[in-house]
């Protein structure tokens, strides 16, 4: 039996053809993602279940960071890198589009029936003991499907499995669109943008809310199109200038969009009261639309401009990868672990909050009905150890359960 290479083994055969920056670029999104939720999440206890809100809907010049720091179209877009290449590859091979899928879907599947089966147990226990308030929906009787925690749509524990369909849809879409891809190249990129402007158009100008769900389709479709360029070469091709023009027009999107002007004082008609799109780009409980779910023309701005300036680093990365060992060894660790990270990083949380909440820190949050908390100096100062005791507690969920992620395999 053949024992699991380690780290520093995967390290030595990477071949210098791997394009490294794409792993990285998984890898930093992923640690983005979790690091965020922790340091901008308010917590509170209301009603015998827990319920937490985002700092960013309560200090105005925090929804600046999301600017920065909003990643999900890059996972998408490497993603469609991702799924390229491994598509190419399973047909040199002489493997059919079924293994391809086959494949990809339980890379995405298999860490997460164990989230849910876990916390299933949990569930059950919760409602033996009868600990917490029924939420979600009731299954039968006087029996809620939940105890103590609101339904998926809320970030603790259970916001991560927004991306489960989604990226589930995006996978089984891919051999269709990687063939449009070869067929009409850029076209589809340019269709994609247009389809996601014709449904806001549409759900906002003809107040249909339900018809803007087709953005969650048509947006994230788009950052893995682009994708595409990466996995087949032409993007790398790119003149600096050209990717720089790339990232500038998707801020100037962005700018315009989340602005009064361009809708020449009529943007009060469209979102219902609001002059113009949030400039959030993570929602919060204060505002009467968000940018993300579903996803809006702004989010379309910040894919081009996040994928832009990615690509604007990509030489500087990948020499920086190739020549530091540790960093390319702590790249492969969190690609191998990548979906536990992100499945578990609020659970992590949520346990972190019960610990901390015991010892006094936090609790200026709990019981403040009706909520309205505008975070102080202590709130941020406590991010500290909220941050360092949840990846404590995550680091440890990932040496029980990460190992039933990947176990052989570096990231792809």
């Amino acid at each position: 039996m053949s024992e699991k290479p380690s780290l520093s083994d995967l390290a030595t055969r990477t071949p210098n053809t791997r394009d490294r920056y794409v792993d990285f670029v998984r890898a930093f999104s992923i640690l983005t993602v979790v690091i965020g939720h922790w340091a901008i999440s308010i917590v509170w206890w209301q009603h015998g279940y827990i319920r937490s809100t985002s700092v960013i809907g309560e200090v105005s010049w925090v929804w600046l960071s999301t600017w920065i720091f909003q990643v999900m179209p890059l996972f998408f877009f490497v993603g469609g890198f991702s799924n390229l290449v491994t598509y190419e590859s399973h047909k040199k091979k002489g493997l059919s589009t079924g293994a391809f899928l086959c494949t990809r879907s339980w890379r995405l599947l298999k860490p997460s029936l164990y989230f849910l089966g876990i916390w299933a147990v949990v569930q059950v226990g919760l409602h033996l003991l009868d600990v917490g308030a029924g939420t979600g929906f009731k299954v039968w009787g006087d029996t809620w499907l939940l105890r103590g925690m609101m339904p998926p749509g809320a970030t603790i524990p259970f916001g991560p499995l927004w991306f489960l369909p989604a990226y589930l849809i995006v996978i089984l879409l891919a051999p269709l669109m990687i063939r449009l891809h070869r067929r009409f190249g850029l076209r589809v990129v340019v269709a994609l943008t247009a389809l996601t402007a014709l449904v806001d158009l549409v759900g906002f100008g003809g107040h249909i809310h339900g018809f803007r769900y087709w953005n969650v389709l048509f947006v994230w479709l788009l950052s893995h199109q682009i994708g595409f360029f990466y996995g087949d070469g032409r993007m790398q091709r790119l003149s600096k200038r050209t990717l720089a023009l790339m990232a500038l027009c998707g801020m100037a999107v962005m700018i315009v969009l989340t602005n009064p002007p361009v809708f020449f004082g009529h943007g009060a008609d469209y979102f219902s009261g609001l002059p113009h799109y949030p400039k959030s780009l993570l929602g919060t409980d204060n505002e009467a639309i968000a940018n993300t779910y579903p996803p809006t023309f702004v989010m379309v701005g910040m894919t081009y401009w996040s994928i832009g300036v990615c690509m604007l680093l990509r030489e500087v990365g990948q020499r920086w990868l190739q020549r530091s060992r540790r960093a390319w060894m702590a790249t492969i660790y969190v690609n191998s672990v990548i979906m536990t990270l992100y499945l578990w990083h609020m659970t992590a949380f949520l346990l972190a909050v019960l610990v901390l909440w015991a010892l006094g820190l936090g609790t200026q949050t709990v019981g403040a009905l009706p909520f309205r908390y505008h975070p102080d100096v202590s709130w941020w100062w406590q991010r500290v150890p909220f941050i360092v005791v949840a990846g404590s507690l995550l680091a440890g969920i990932v040496i029980l359960l990460g190992r039933f992620e990947r176990p052989h395999n570096t990231s792809g």
